[in-house]
């Protein structure tokens, strides 16, 4: 059997999902480049240079995240322009528990300058995205964000989800929620 080889581009993506997952599940502090590195199968000089350094991985997969999340509610305004198709979206991405972590713990690092200004840069795209693909106003685009957000926390404490512990709290919440289309 031949084995294939993978571009620089290529294999700069793998180990770019590879952070994802390991950066999501153990934040910035607590993810070696080591890690990273066994995840893709790559030795981590490669990673290093590849990236330069973790903070410069991370700032990648920041981004990487906040593009995914961007691309998951271009694709449901296809459908529909409005905030109920990018909720169905929302919905879709949740699967992909990974972004979302990789967002949250983006938010707890932002003491870090350089994160701060990926997360807060990242996080403006998404809601001026909101708004200009559903004409929101900027308390429809609030109480959208403000629901997903609760939603991602919920998801990081498995009340939500695939691997779900069950919660009687969390399934009242859930009932209220609503996207306003007005």
């Amino acid at each position: 059997m031949t084995k294939v080889r993978l571009t620089a581009a290529e294999r700069g993506e793998e180990v770019l999902q590879a952070a994802v997952h390991a950066f999501g599940a153990s934040g910035y502090q607590g993810t070696k480049t080591d890690e990273i590195a066994r995840l893709a199968g790559v030795s981590q000089p490669y990673v290093i240079r590849l990236f330069g350094t973790k903070q410069q991985l991370f700032l990648a997969s920041v981004r990487w995240v906040c593009d995914r999340i961007e691309q998951v509610f271009r694709e449901a305004a296809e459908e529909s322009p409005d905030l109920a198709s990018l909720a169905r979206g929302y919905e879709k991405m949740s699967e992909e528990r990974e972004l979302l972590q990789v967002l949250l713990q983006g938010f707890s690092a932002s003491a870090d300058p350089a994160i701060g200004d990926c997360v807060r840069e990242g996080f403006g795209s998404i809601y001026r995205l909101i708004r200009d693909l559903t004409g929101a106003s900027p308390v429809e685009a609030r109480e959208f964000l403000s629901i997903g957000m609760l939603l991602t926390v919920m998801s990081a404490m498995q009340v939500l989800g695939p691997d779900a512990h069950p919660a009687k709290w969390a399934e009242e919440i859930q009932s209220t929620f609503t996207i306003s289309t007005d």
